[in-house]
This record gives C-alpha cells, structure tokens and sequence, in this order.
C-alpha cells in the first residue's frame, strides 16, 4: 500500500491481506461446509458469526494505546494493532475495509456523536446542530491526543478525504436538508446559497472553539449565533 504525503507516495506498512480462500478438500473447507440434516439431503441454513462489541472495542482502543505510547499512524500497522488488540487480522477485516476507515473510527469515537435533530422547528434544529459544533469543539481542545492525530491525518490526503467523507459530509448534508426546509418554510430567504447559509451559522462556532480557544463560548452561544444569523436571512413576512 501506499499513502500519498505531501504529493509523493510513502509506503506504509502491512496493506490489507484477506485470508485466501481454501482448497476444496482442506480441513479448513470441511469444517465451512453447509451443514446437511441427517439425511444429507437439503442444506440447513445457518446465521453468520455475529459482530462482536467487544472485539470493536479492543480494536479501537488498541489504536489510541499505540498513539499514546508515541506511534505515528504510519507505523501503525495492521498486524500490530490486531496484536496489541489480541484478535485476529480478519477480525479486523471483518468491520473496516482497510485501516485508513479504523482511523476515521477511532477519531470519531473522541468525537459526541450527534444526538437526534429536535425536528420542533428550524430554529431549533439549528441551534441543535451548532450546539454540537460547540461540545466537538470543546473535546478537541481537551485531548492533545485528538489534536495529534487529525494534524497527521491532514498529511495522508486519501485518509483526511475518506474522513471529510465519513464524517464531516454527513452532517453538511444534514444542514442541508434543514436549511432546505426553512427556505422551503419561507422562514429563510431563497436567493442565499445553502452552502453559504451553513457556513454562516457553523462558521462563528467553530471560529471561537478552533482559532479563538481563549475565549471558549458557554452554553447559549448556540442560540446566540443562530438568532442572529436567522435575523439576516430571515424570509420577507
């Protein structure tokens, strides 16, 4: 495998080895085989091994202890994190398709997750969603470990874009969708672009919890940015 840093590839260690399949005959095959009823007429049909919480758990806390212990995550290889882990690689395997989506798991596992959308109103659904802006923000400051890693993640271009993918471009589009409904509502004007709109509101919040850290905004602030902004663009009564 490579990774791409600073427009060159850099290698990086143990790229994906899903086990190979087994030979017709092995003991391996034998014991996958569909099981048969007595008489060895009709197959039997059989529930596939379940996910394993614990084993995630493991996984993901096996990263944070190699980045603890002063790993960069090119070093962070497959093979150790499923030792430290004490699972197999296909355990891995069987939850993300490759260790760059372990990565974006882990730093979202740092992350509040994002609770529900009140759905009571746009306002509401608004400052629900700057809110969370505001905690994220907030917990990023407080782990130097979390800080670390999102800064080597905007090194690897294929990592820092598979993360903007799983995580950040969900929630734009949940933005979206409720400034789609304001304007649809006439309670926000039509002739603003919804990019723009998202920006105005996510923009204050995240200006005072990332570059602004001495001045870390209080609960309220929340409501504060978007009655604000929602005077501005509010649609013609």
């Amino acid at each position: 495998m490579t990774t791409v840093r600073g427009g060159a590839e850099m290698p990086v260690q143990d790229e994906q080895a899903r086990p190979g399949r087994a030979s017709p005959g092995s003991p391996r095959a034998a014991s996958h085989a569909e099981p048969r009823t007595a008489g060895g007429s009709a197959p039997v049909a059989r529930r596939g091994r379940p996910r394993s919480e614990a084993a995630e758990r493991s996984i993901i806390e096996a990263v944070v202890t190699l980045l603890e212990e002063g790993l960069p995550l090119s070093e962070l290889s497959v093979d150790r994190i499923a030792r430290t882990a004490g699972v197999g690689k296909a355990t891995l395997y069987r939850r993300w398709e490759n260790k760059e989506a372990l990565f974006v798991e882990v730093v979202r596992s740092f992350e509040p997750a994002d609770p529900p959308l009140p759905g009571t109103s746009v306002r509401d659904d608004l400052v629900a969603m700057v809110e969370t802006v505001r905690r994220r923000g907030l917990a990023r400051g407080s782990s130097a470990l979390l800080l670390n890693v999102l800064a080597q993640m905007q090194s690897y271009p294929r990592l820092w874009d598979m993360y903007h993918r799983m995580s950040v471009a969900p929630r734009r589009r949940r933005m979206d969708e409720v400034l789609r409904r304001g304007v649809e509502m006439g309670e926000i004007r039509d002739d603003i672009d919804l990019g723009l709109l998202g920006d105005l509101f996510l923009g204050p919040m995240l200006v005072r919890t990332v570059l602004r850290s001495d001045r870390t905004p209080g609960p309220g602030s929340a409501e504060e940015i978007v009655d604000a902004v929602l005077a501005g663009v509010r649609g013609p009564v």
